[in-house]
């Protein structure tokens, strides 16, 4: 995919920036921030503008107000911590557009921020609400697109205002955009890709676009249940999602004509009811009353072997019920292993960026992207809404 338009050569100085970023972070019971990752990489960007010059407007979501104001959704304990990231204040205003926000923003001073209330306070913002999108462009002179996450969601802030004022794309985006590329355009072979989670009828279009263009296709968690029941596996009281027989069937046929392998758990980790700990089964000796969780170590050794042998690798989804330590392993030891592979990794989608962490494995990745279904999206090869409205470099 071609590049965007950056802020590198944008004229920022003394200028009021309006910016849209991905704060969308998760919160504890007591309303704290419970990981600061994707503030932490919007800091280039806002480094930038501030050595520049600009006078900055940041606009998020946060969580799902649906339209309606909720205090436990403010941008409150952001404003907080992005202030102690970047060593000043961040002023946080009342509301996302309206008086309060048109005062605060005149009053900026080169350098200086000031972050907007919820967007989604807002039912225009996920509305793509023409007025709405013309009230948040009149608080800047020029946009910035920093927030790859929404990139895929033709929102007021994403689609409204850079259709409304001179726009460019921020560092993260460019990186994200970069980096992905890589996997759509020239990947090198042979190419793998690791797909687990849930939900094969949300993922089959995912899983799709791989063939052909993929090597090899390693299918781990309750993703492979349904191909496994399509080649007569017995999977004990395992849930398997209904009427996706013929769409697996045909998925199949299609990889084995497109040469891609697709390679699927041969033994598995169960859970018992009564039983406090973790069972290891060949495929055709689960137990009735067992839920598979996890691979198990002879596929786990499979899919390394299968990594080894690979040049370009991309992940999205645990391999099991990775947050819990008993059905850890097989997602540990298959991503584990690539911090001893050469060559481009790539982590995407949901809590990749959470989960590799967690366990120990973010060092066998050259990129993870902050993007959840835009990240997914983008390496399908789609259009985002939000990139598609910037211009090409």
């Amino acid at each position: 995919m071609s590049g965007k338009k950056g802020i590198q050569n944008a004229p920022l100085r003394g200028r009021r920036v309006l910016v849209r970023v991905d704060f969308n972070v998760p919160l504890d019971a007591q309303g704290q921030i419970a990981d600061d990752r994707r503030i932490v990489e919007a800091l280039p960007t806002l480094d930038h503008l501030r050595t520049a010059g600009a006078r900055t407007i940041l606009m998020s979501h946060l969580g799902r107000p649906d339209g309606h104001r909720d205090p436990r959704l403010s941008l409150k304990p952001v404003a907080r911590r992005l202030a102690t990231l970047l060593g000043q204040p961040v002023p946080l205003a009342g509301d996302t557009v309206g008086i309060e926000a048109i005062e605060m923003t005149a009053r900026l001073e080169n350098g200086q921020f000031l972050l907007l209330e919820n967007l989604r306070f807002h039912p225009g913002e996920e509305a793509n609400d023409p007025a709405f999108a013309a009230q948040l462009a009149r608080l800047g002179e020029l946009f910035v697109e920093d927030a790859f996450g929404t990139v895929h969601r033709a929102h007021a802030s994403t689609v409204g205002v850079p259709k409304r004022l001179p726009s460019f794309a921020g560092l993260l985006v460019e990186r994200e955009v970069r980096e992905l590329s890589r996997l759509v355009d020239r990947p090198e072979r042979p190419y793998a890709v690791v797909v687990g989670g849930a939900k094969v009828a949300d993922k089959l279009p995912l899983l799709a676009s791989f063939l052909g263009r993929a090597d090899d296709l390693l299918i781990g968690g309750a993703l492979a249940n349904p191909f496994l029941a399509a080649r007569g596996v017995r999977l004990g009281a395992s849930p398997v999602e209904e009427g996706l027989g013929e769409a697996v069937a045909s998925f199949v046929r299609a990889a084995a004509d497109a040469g891609t392998e697709v390679r699927l758990p041969t033994d598995v980790v169960v859970a018992r009811p009564d039983r406090p700990d973790a069972e290891t089964f060949p495929l055709d000796r689960i137990p009735d009353d067992a839920v598979v969780q996890d691979i198990g170590p002879a596929t786990r050794e499979a899919f390394v072997a299968a990594l080894a042998r690979s040049r370009t690798v991309f992940w999205n989804g645990p391999l099991g019920r990775a947050e819990d330590p008993r059905f850890a392993e097989g997602t540990r030891r298959v991503l584990g292993s690539l911090g001893a592979v050469e060559g481009y990794h790539v982590a995407a989608g949901g809590d990749s960026a959470r989960l590799a962490r967690d366990l120990g494995v973010e060092g066998g990745f050259r990129f993870i992207s902050t993007g959840g279904g835009a990240a997914l999206e983008f390496v399908q090869g789609l259009e985002l809404p939000g990139l598609a409205v910037l211009p090409d470099a």
